[in-house]
């Protein structure tokens, strides 16, 4: 064809010397194209395997352990459950495979609710690799990034489907983007929570000690600004507000509070408004006393609570985040073997711990994973069962005890209509807790996450 020219409007070729009329081409080419649509889908589920077209076929899965932890009481041997997308439909020793759905048998595994941890920092590894100051001013945010990723492959592949990260400690809103991107499938990762920044009193956090003003591990804020700030923070996405009610104002000191009641209290209301819980990080009586008069949901650490203050922990229904193995990592890391004698921490975050339990008041498991490894959650866990809590209570504060704390009324246990995040763990963590570490499978939304 002479450059330039062009067939008629009414008879346009369309490929092996057919020429057809306008509005007969335009036909043919939307029927081609829903053609090649279907060829492509065809031709990848040739390539990957019939699990790329799970969740478009409602894929039925028939899950088969030994036994099953719903999230209640004691595990229940010979029991059984259905998966079909994303939801689990039935669970008991009876239920049966539909036609066309697939048998999975897990012989010598419990089958547990996808476990839960209340208090991580995906941006954050191992102190003894690097200290909280040189992470927050040294790393650049593209590694932290990188290294947050990688933690939340390894945090999901320890059978841990729900996190909720109290922060980004220096990092920004980054953790918005790692909750899209785990979202959109772009990377593997349990569902997130986040707090982004989180906020701390002006001039009360850190990193201190430079000749000048270098990046803080949280937000600063005071006064009337405090308002300003959570709902910043809440555009920014996050779905807890996180607050700091005491902390070290210089080096070597001990806590103080640093908020003052009133300041909680605007805080606090300001979050609660928009649909947000909040988490405060606590540790000092008097820090643990005003984050529960201003309406605090969870108490992040409480390590020198009194009898008073978790006696008004309880009657006013917030709940204990206690991070056992954040003390017992730091303390590690200082040199303590884990033999006896223990250190003085030790014994006091221990004697806590077991007031806490005495007093009866809510608790939440989360270790403030970052401090130590990502994908070591369920040392939390084990320190709680060795400290004084029966293996039962332990495995229903890791599931559904979180998920009450949390607000997350769709997941934490095992009946129908739930969402289908599961956890298959070797061994009978009822009887040995360590057999949380022993995972085999674990399902995320209705679909198996690779291992």
């Amino acid at each position: 064809m002479p450059a330039g020219s062009r067939p008629a409007k009414r008879d346009r070729p369309i490929g092996l010397g057919i020429r057809l009329p306008v509005p007969a081409r335009s036909a043919w080419l939307v029927a081609m194209s829903a053609w090649n649509r279907f060829a492509a889908l065809l031709a990848l589920s040739t390539l990957l395997g019939p699990a790329c077209l799970v969740r478009a076929a409602d894929h039925s899965l028939l899950l088969v352990p030994d036994r099953v932890f719903t999230g209640e009481g004691a595990p229940h041997p010979g029991w059984k459950v259905l998966v079909s997308g994303e939801r689990i439909v039935a669970v008991g020793p009876e239920v049966k495979a539909p036609a066309g759905a697939e048998t999975l048998a897990l012989p010598g595994t419990t089958l547990l609710p996808g476990l839960i941890d209340a208090h991580v920092h995906l941006f954050l590894h191992p102190y003894n690799e690097a200290s909280w100051n040189d992470q927050v001013v040294k790393e650049p945010l593209a590694l932290r990034t990188a290294r947050a990723v990688a933690a939340a492959r390894a945090t999901l592949a320890a059978g841990f489907t729900t996190v909720r990260d109290l922060g980004t400690e220096g990092a920004g809103d980054a953790d918005a983007g790692l909750k899209a991107a785990i979202d959109q499938g772009v990377v593997p990762g349990p569902h997130l929570l986040i707090a982004d920044r989180a906020i701390v009193a002006t001039g009360a956090y850190g990193p201190k000690g430079y000749a000048f003003d270098v990046p803080q591990g949280a937000e600063e804020a005071s006064g009337s600004d405090i308002v300003r700030v959570v709902r910043s923070q809440i555009a920014h996405g996050a779905d807890w507000v996180k607050f700091y009610a005491d902390y070290r104002w210089g080096p070597g000191e001990p806590s103080r509070a640093t908020f003052s009641l009133a300041e909680l209290e605007a805080g606090v209301a300001a979050a609660h408004d928009a649909g947000r819980k909040v988490a405060v990080h606590a540790s000092t009586p008097e820090g643990m006393r005003r984050a529960i008069l201003a309406g605090a949901d969870t108490i992040e650490h409480g390590n020198d609570a009194t009898p008073e203050v978790l006696a008004l922990l309880k009657a006013r229904g917030a709940a204990l985040c206690p991070t056992l193995a954040a003390t017992e990592a730091i303390t590690r890391y200082g040199g303590w073997s884990g033999a006896a004698p223990e250190p003085a921490g030790i014994a006091a975050k221990r004697a806590s711990f077991a007031a806490a339990i005495k007093a009866g008041v809510t608790l939440c498991g989360g270790g403030d994973t970052g401090v130590f490894a990502h994908g070591d959650n369920a040392r939390e866990e084990e320190l709680m069962a060795a400290w004084g809590l029966p293996h039962l209570e332990v495995l229903r504060i890791a599931t559904s005890g979180n998920a009450a704390v949390l607000g997350l009324a769709d997941r934490g246990s095992i009946k129908p209509g739930m969402r289908a995040d599961l956890v298959a763990v070797q061994g009978d963590p009822a009887a040995e807790i360590t057999a949380l570490r022993h995972v085999v499978l674990v399902i995320k939304d209705g679909v198996r996450t690779p291992r």
